[in-house]
């Protein structure tokens, strides 16, 4: 690859989200441990992946957690909220699957009291200013995520969260209360810390599945819309950008959300209903930068390089056709059984492919 450049990453990334003219279109990486791992192994120990490939992405910054160490069975860990993990091996790596939800068996507001909150005094926020104004030199500069429906997913497992608020709508609202309470505080303390250093910040949730949304429209409406508008208001507060991550066929809820004023859509899984990325372009190109697209649950594992190629050209066609507003990445983490080659090909692709 030679060497090509008028922006430098940040202003590139940046522009791109702002949905300004840009020299090439930028570029991010989501991948597995394994997969960063087998990278490195490839180019040798010391190369730095990430530039060599000409991978643009984002810097991440966030407060250190000094609370009291969460407590987990031997085999599993937990979080601060006491959401509880183990591994499992897949053929394709290592996930870490949620094995216990601390608020399953809830059922009244005497059992949300009797919860452990999280609390705002658990973190050390000090030391996050000099972090981003370190990391902004070369990178956009990304603090948080607030994920209402996710949360609720985990605190009660997904099966329970989506009965709940058909079963227990008084109940449900106050437990969205309590979750979105915290995220924003959290957040809150984290934007004024940083003293206007962040760029943008995760507002995020999985609506979509495969095939069709996981919950209806009036059921985001009137539980779950009302806290992403306020976790939207707070960066929008503090001149935040806004990144949305929703996987599946979410496109019923886009609407809604570019009204409340979401920046940047991912991952654009367009092998689901209603994701064409040609008709998301052409309905919301004028009010969201897509990031994500370059499908990797066919292509990309098990594709060969110049499929990898062609289906890089048929992102940047649809989702860059006014030269902006596009961040190629794969859709979704990389996964282990990617081959190398075909990482490479999608990188060197949008790097050749994709200048203006």
């Amino acid at each position: 690859m030679s060497g090509y450049s008028t922006m430098n990453s940040r202003e590139r990334v940046l522009a791109a989200m702002r949905r300004q003219p840009v020299d090439r279109v930028p570029t991010d990486i989501w991948a597995t441990s394994e997969v960063f791992e087998k990278l490195q192994r490839h180019f040798g120990e010391g190369v730095d992946v990430c530039a060599l490939l000409h991978i643009d992405g984002m810097a991440g910054v966030g407060p250190e957690y000094v609370g009291p160490p969460p407590k987990a069975p031997a085999g599993e860990s937990a979080d601060m909220w006491g959401i509880r993990t183990r591994p499992v091996k897949y053929p394709t790596g290592i996930y870490h699957e949620t094995c216990f939800h601390p608020l399953a068996f809830a059922e009244t507001i005497d059992d949300l009291d009797k919860y452990t909150w999280p609390q705002t005094a658990w973190f050390d926020y000090s030391k996050m200013k000099d972090a981003a104004a370190r990391e902004r030199e070369t990178k956009v500069v990304q603090c948080g995520y607030m994920a209402v429906f996710y949360m609720h997913n985990l605190l009660r497992g997904l099966e329970q969260s989506l009965i709940d608020p058909l079963e227990n709508p008084d109940f449900t609202h106050e437990l969205l209360t309590r979750i979105s309470n915290f995220l924003l505080e959290d957040h809150r303390r984290r934007f004024e810390a940083c003293e206007g250093l962040i760029d943008v910040a995760q507002v995020t949730d999985d609506y979509g599945s495969q095939n069709g949304p996981l919950i209806s429209l009036e059921t985001f409406r009137e539980f779950y819309k009302p806290h992403v508008a306020r976790f939207i208001a707070l960066c929008k507060e503090f001149g935040i950008l806004v990144f949305h991550h929703d996987d599946g066929a979410m496109r019923m809820f886009l609407p809604d959300l570019v009204e409340m004023g979401i920046d940047i859509l991912n991952p654009v899984q367009w092998t689901c209903p209603g994701m064409d990325m040609a008709e998301l372009k052409m309905e919301f190109g004028n009010r969201l930068c897509f990031h994500g697209g370059v499908e990797n649950q066919r292509i990309l594992p098990f594709g060969s390089p110049s499929d990898v190629r062609e289906e890089v050209r048929h992102c940047i066609d649809a989702l860059a056709s006014d030269r902006t507003g596009y961040i190629l990445a794969p859709c979704h983490n990389l996964q282990p059984v990617t081959p190398v080659e075909n990482i490479i090909a999608m990188y060197d692709e949008a790097w050749n492919y994709g200048r203006f």
